[in-house]
């Protein structure tokens, strides 16, 4: 089990590597794609396809509320397994339906990311505005190979500081610290949507800049 997209820092499973390892030792594969769906492959479906391993990939495990906008999650493969999981998983049994209009919701957006690529084309546009300028800014944005984009500060307090004055400043971000990042690697992070217009992103940018003077974090 691995995470398409790991959601701290942005970078990606190596899938390929994986994949040839389930192969070798007779393992199954399955895929937490709550960051990838959406955003990744031609068509948006996520990790396997972007690295062309969606045959490859026993099961995918994915959340309703990142590009999908709205509660709940799924999790998609063979119907005899899904089947078992439906019977046997703990966590299911005592679980109700899922709202209807959050299905709905879910339909349609998946009818939208089908029918109108431009939006993920337009999110990738504005993630690879933002990685350029905010490496040029001097920031250390780690692995990111994706729309999540950390900018790591290093110690759990300057995160803090960094993230209530971005707040101050007019910016919402969220703070990481150590246990979801190992000591001394906090990090602030940072994500980017179609609708971000360059408005916001230029205004965003100048906000980490003014504060990553004053705090100090950019080299």
């Amino acid at each position: 089990m691995v995470d398409g997209v790991f959601s701290m820092e942005g970078d990606l499973a190596n899938l390929p590597r994986i994949v040839e390892l389930a192969e070798r030792y007779g393992a199954r594969l399955m895929v937490d794609d709550a960051h990838g769906i959406g955003v990744l492959g031609e068509h948006g479906r996520g990790t396997s396809e972007h690295f062309g391993l969606e045959r490859e990939t026993d099961l995918v495990m994915g959340t309703f509320s990142k590009s999908l906008a709205t509660v709940g999650g799924f999790i998609a493969g063979e119907r005899r397994v899904v089947e078992w999981v439906k019977h046997q998983a703990r966590s299911l049994i005592f679980s109700a339906a899922p709202p209807p209009a959050s299905v709905a919701s879910v339909i349609k957006a998946i009818e939208i990311i089908e029918r109108e690529p431009e939006r993920r084309e337009r999110l990738w546009e504005n993630t690879r505005y933002m990685m350029r300028e905010l490496t040029d800014l001097g920031f250390d944005t780690g692995s990111s190979e994706t729309p999540v984009i950390p900018l790591v500060v290093g110690e759990d307090l300057t995160a803090f500081r960094m993230t209530i004055r971005l707040q101050e400043e007019g910016v919402f971000v969220n703070p990481v610290v150590s246990p979801g990042v190992p000591p001394g690697r906090a990090l602030i992070r940072t994500s980017y949507m179609a609708t971000h217009t360059r408005e916001h992103l230029d205004r965003a940018l100048a906000a980490f800049a003014k504060v990553g003077r004053e705090l100090e974090v950019m080299s």
